[in-house]
């Protein structure tokens, strides 16, 4: 899988019960070869995995660093992991 990239973004702040994990979904569904998830942790904390062209998750990770406007992101920690032929789409769990 030449080009592609993955990363596993943990973000904190005000991001559980405002709407954070559909406004990503529908933020990365404009990349339709972007694969992954984003889930809520625990109170005020998200993880989001993101797979595609790196160009698209720079596009992802620059949006996940503010997110939806009723979110507050305190912190955000992104880390590359490897890519993984399992992932078959972008959801939200």
């Amino acid at each position: 899988m030449r080009n592609i990239e993955a990363y596993l973004v943990r973000i904190n702040g005000i991001v559980t019960g405002v709407g954070f994990r559909y406004s990503t979904r529908a933020f990365v569904s404009q990349f339709s070869e972007v694969k992954g998830y984003v889930r809520n942790v625990c109170e005020g904390q998200v993880e989001v995995l993101v797979q595609g062209k790196k160009e698209h998750l720079e596009v992802i990770l620059a949006w996940l660093k503010h997110g939806p406007s009723h979110a507050r992101i305190d912190e955000i920690r992104i880390n590359p992991v490897p890519v993984s032929s399992e992932l078959e789409y972008f959801t939200a769990r």
